[in-house]
């Protein structure tokens, strides 16, 4: 077979495999979800393999301390979160009447120092901010109610997930081992060798920023409870949540925190505390826990990162977000090969430049 008609088949496989992922998006997400699941808990039990355990029961092991873990967080957790956040949905009408408090005392200090236009200006334009934020909030979380955590997503999500990844995880070195032995002899090392840098591109980013999550999750958390803002608790959680793409999460936790701040407190001391405390968040994440928990060796871009993100959640949804980060990564890692092999071919011109040195050493 020549190489375009290898060219034309990978081509068309790709194509029919988007095109069935598009058709079935709806039934994909706990098998996806599963995936990474297995994904994430497979070094694990590679090492209790390597001490001695059975495959089986390293999985077995694994999965029923991870879902130990999952059932006491919602036990000790959830409650405290959905009561939160309950309270905050009943609580933001005041918000935002209080909010608009605040905007209208502002306009009476400023009244004596800017003309009439300006200040009916800028008054116009504070009201369309916080109208445009709530009405984003509520298309938001009416968003979230009715599609990526529907009541069938979530129940799917919660009991077909873990019968996924338990088969997943089992077999995942037979699996690896199956694929590899169809993989073209030709070219069987260079892709291995590509595999292995994808996987390890998105291993790193994964597990990194998974625990730069949990530690700014954790930071956020504790500075806006002792700041004694209220539903700091979910606040928090929600920006550590949200750090996993970069800058998002520290964003969207300081415009949440200062507005409750601003609604919340008189003491112009406690509003700047609670916006310091994103700041030096964020200086930290930046200068410490991302060079040292993730590093620059995965080779994922923030802004790529952001990109994949919003495009995967556009195309596909909650599934689309889960597998924006394998196929950035794996498209980074091609893109690099592609770019090493144009430096090395003649269309860059590394062929000229040799003659051209011979010839000058000719002379």
């Amino acid at each position: 077979m020549t190489a375009e008609k290898q060219m034309r088949v990978w081509l068309i496989g790709a194509a029919v495999f988007i095109a069935l992922l598009f058709l079935l998006r709806g039934v994909l997400l706990p098998f996806v979800a599963g995936m990474g699941v297995a994904y994430l808990l497979d070094p694990v039990c590679d090492r209790l393999e390597r001490m001695g355990l059975s495959r089986t029961l390293a999985t077995v092991l694994v999965m029923a301390v991870s879902l130990v873990i999952f059932i006491l967080f919602l036990l000790l957790l959830a409650p405290l979160i959905v009561s939160q956040f309950l309270d905050f949905l009943a609580q933001l009408p005041k918000i935002v009447d209080s909010l608009r408090a605040q905007v209208e005392n502002l306009m009476a200090l400023l009244r004596d120092r800017l003309d009439p236009e300006t200040l009916s200006q800028l008054r116009e334009s504070l009201r369309g901010s916080v109208s445009s934020g709530v009405a984003w909030m509520t298309d938001l979380l009416g968003g979230v109610l009715s599609g990526g955590v529907a009541l069938i997503n979530l129940l799917s999500l919660l009991f077909i997930t873990p019968i996924v990844a338990f088969y997943l995880l089992r077999d995942w070195d037979v699996m690896v081992s199956r694929v590899d032995d169809y993989l073209p002899r030709r070219h069987r090392d260079t892709i291995r060798e590509l595999v292995r840098q994808a996987d390890e591109t998105l291993a790193g980013f994964v597990r990194g920023q998974a625990a730069v999550c949990f530690v700014l999750g954790l930071f956020y958390m504790i500075g806006l409870v002792a700041l004694g803002l209220e539903f700091g608790f979910v606040v928090g959680l929600l920006a550590g949540l949200l750090t996993f793409i970069p800058y998002v999460g520290s964003l969207t936790g300081l415009v949440l925190s200062v507005g409750l701040a601003i609604a919340q407190f008189d003491e112009p001391w406690r509003i700047a505390a609670v916006a310091i405390l994103f700041f030096v968040g964020q200086a930290v994440e930046g200068n410490y826990l991302t060079p040292k928990l993730v590093g620059e060796r995965t080779g994922l871009h923030a802004v790529w990162v952001i990109f994949a993100l919003l495009a995967g959640g556009a195309l596909f949804g909650f599934l689309g977000v889960l597998l924006a980060l394998p196929v950035t990564a794996v498209i980074g890692v091609l893109v690099r090969f592609g770019l090493q092999r144009y430096r090395q071919s003649a269309l860059f011109g590394i062929e000229d430049e040799a003659e051209s040195k011979k010839a000058e050493g000719g002379m």
